[in-house]
């Protein structure tokens, strides 16, 4: 019999200590979730800037892995992007008319991207059952279209330009902000109050849909559209877009960490309630297998 109620103490005990340290763990993991998030967006967004190092420094198998990873999540033109170790930090087109040289003009000394280009003008007259071979032209980087797209897509960078980070001008600044907000989160986390919806549109939204709108009714397919067949070509300045990425990053920490972080402090509650009530019973087992 003595050895019948040990047994069942020492599986009561363990079943306790296994319930226990699961709820335990779950507590630290809701306690620390900010950190957590943090050092994913912070990984997110170093890969991207770590692309253009590895190309520089010669590594440019893991350069272009990283390049291939991201490209789902991002265009990658050339023109839209931001360098390293290059001229310049940013090579917009001629149309965003800013105190920068063009995207066309160094495009067009650039031995990479002329490579690049041909072959995808000749892969297109090859679909097109058109004989003859494609000769670069510089003037035909002006024209928007498929293969300059898909050629600045392509086109990583060269000595001369530099390499391009992995993400886009804007999508960088949204991460990056992200990533800065969210260390700032950390230390006022149990004081933030949820971003207002209202202020969240108007800072967040707007500005980066206006942006984004305002170009794409300037480019095939939109512009062939009557409503739009008016519409200016427009390219926005690479300020333009770090500063509407930046502000969409903000908001969205601003908006939803208060929200992640006070439905963790009410799970938490509810679990540390839990494992208050979990050690009352155990005592109260103990006790009756004692007396027993």
């Amino acid at each position: 019999m003595a050895t019948g109620k040990k047994a069942l103490r020492a599986r009561v005990e363990a079943e306790y200590a296994d319930l226990t340290r699961r709820k335990r763990g779950a507590v630290r993991l809701l306690n620390n979730w900010w950190k957590y998030v943090t050092a994913l967006i912070g990984i997110y967004v170093a890969l991207p800037i770590l692309a253009p190092v590895l190309m520089a420094s010669g590594a440019t198998g893991p350069g272009e892995a990283l390049y291939t990873i991201y490209s789902p999540m991002c265009h990658q033109f050339a023109f839209r992007s931001a360098f390293l170790f290059g001229e310049q930090t940013v090579y917009p087109r001629e149309a965003a008319e800013t105190e920068f040289a063009s995207f066309e003009e160094y495009a067009a000394q650039s031995d990479e991207f002329q490579e690049i280009y041909t072959r995808r003008r000749n892969e297109e007259l090859d679909e097109l059952d058109i004989n003859g071979q494609y000769e670069f032209n510089a003037r035909d980087l002006q024209e928007w279209d498929a293969v300059l797209q898909f050629s600045a897509r392509e086109f990583r960078g060269d000595e001369r330009m530099g390499y391009k980070i992995a993400l886009c001008q804007r999508d960088i600044m949204i991460y990056l902000t992200m990533f800065v907000a969210a260390l700032i989160f950390g230390v006022v986390k149990d004081r933030l109050r949820p971003a207002p919806i209202a202020l969240y549109i108007f800072l967040g939204i707007l500005p980066i849909a206006l942006d984004g709108f305002s170009q794409l009714f300037g480019y095939p397919p939109f512009n062939e559209f009557p409503i739009f067949e008016n519409w200016q070509v427009r390219e926005t300045s690479p300020y333009f877009r770090f500063l509407t990425g930046a502000l969409f990053g903000m908001m969205n920490v601003w908006l939803a960490f208060p929200y992640i972080h006070r439905s963790a402090r009410d799970n938490v509650a509810r679990i540390e309630a839990s494992l208050a009530e979990i050690e009352s019973r155990n005592k109260s087992i103990r006790a009756n297998l004692k007396e027993e």
